[in-house]
């Protein structure tokens, strides 16, 4: 549904002597029909810019991409007949109108015919949980109303493709996790591409994901495939148990740890990081050994993937 070949996109530099700066470099990636594809980078890594020339607001200095079998220059009308966008923040919306009439309006813009656009609109108003307020002005809605009015926004033409270009930036954790709940509900009849630096969105809501730095795909897979790829094994999690303060200091000096950190679970918890996978078990049996029953196990997060090809930069943890 969206195939990219080696992808370039340059910005003039500031004055008459500035120098090119370059955000897309020779970027290819496919994303099949019916997939949700994740675009994991830092801050000026590429993901918007080629969001926009995905969805012909910016053309490519060379290279290729299409979307739903059309070319993104050569017949930009075709594409944005097929797509719908979501952006963060407050962009797209008239504050002064009602959801409904701002839907009503992007559709008619859109050429939905008016009879199929009124049951569109009642549909996605209900989908999307806005109906019983359908019909008041936009500016009393709080930020998670608005992202969800935004994501209507996007699917009242019945696109084709998706794309959601940080669509839960600056909302509260309730509003996102809602978000994400309506994403996923859509998801299983549209083509959606997820542009995000929140690894924990894109484990959520991907199937696959590619990491794009500096504006190159330096990794890309499933979300498994993607922390399978780190060194690193299996993290034990556990609890101190209460009197117990010499363990720590002992765990530090086994010589299949690796390290010991803070861990999720609380201020008596530590994640322990041993240096093999088999090396866990035995870990697993010397905590048991000293009275410690509160234990789990994970694998590395699509987090850790991210910092171990990237690093920190942009990244928001």
């Amino acid at each position: 549904m969206i195939v990219v070949e080696d992808l370039v996109r340059d910005f003039r530099g500031a004055g008459r002597r500035g120098k090119p700066r370059r955000a897309l470099n020779g970027l290819s990636l496919q994303v099949g029909a019916g997939e949700t594809f994740g675009l994991l980078g830092p801050n000026g890594a590429g993901k918007t810019t080629l969001t926009k020339v995905l969805t012909t607001l910016l053309v490519p200095t060379s290279g290729s991409a299409r979307v739903a079998g059309f070319d993104v220059v050569d017949q930009a009308r075709e594409v944005r007949q097929r797509i719908g966008i979501v952006f963060g923040g407050e962009r797209g919306l008239y504050d002064r109108i009602t959801a409904r009439q701002n839907l009503v309006f992007w559709g008619t813009l859109a050429g939905v015919r008016r009879r199929q656009l009124t049951i569109r609109v009642q549909y996605l108003l209900e989908r999307v949980g806005l109906a019983e307020r359908a019909d008041e002005a936009v500016e009393g809605y709080s930020r998670g109303m608005r992202q969800r009015l935004h994501l209507a926004r996007g699917l009242v033409a019945d696109p084709d493709v998706l794309f959601l270009d940080e669509p839960t930036s600056g909302m509260d954790p309730a509003a996102a996790h809602d978000f994400r709940s309506l994403v996923r509900e859509f998801s299983d009849s549209k083509t959606i591409l997820l542009t995000t630096h929140d690894m924990k969105e894109a484990e959520v809501l991907c199937n696959r994901a590619a990491l794009i730095d500096r504006g190159r795909i330096i990794g890309q897979g499933t979300t498994g495939e993607l922390r399978r790829s780190l060194p690193t094994q299996d993290r034990v999690d556990m609890v101190i148990p209460a009197g117990n303060t010499g363990l720590i200091e002992e765990l530090t000096t086994l010589p299949f740890v690796r390290g010991v950190h803070d861990s999720d679970l609380g201020a008596d918890a530590r994640r322990v990081e041993v240096a093999r996978q088999e090396d866990a078990a035995v870990l697993l049996r010397w905590l048991l050994d000293r009275g410690v029953t509160t234990i789990s196990t994970s694998p590395p997060s699509l987090e850790e993937a991210y910092l171990s090809y990237i690093g920190a930069r942009g990244l928001r943890l």
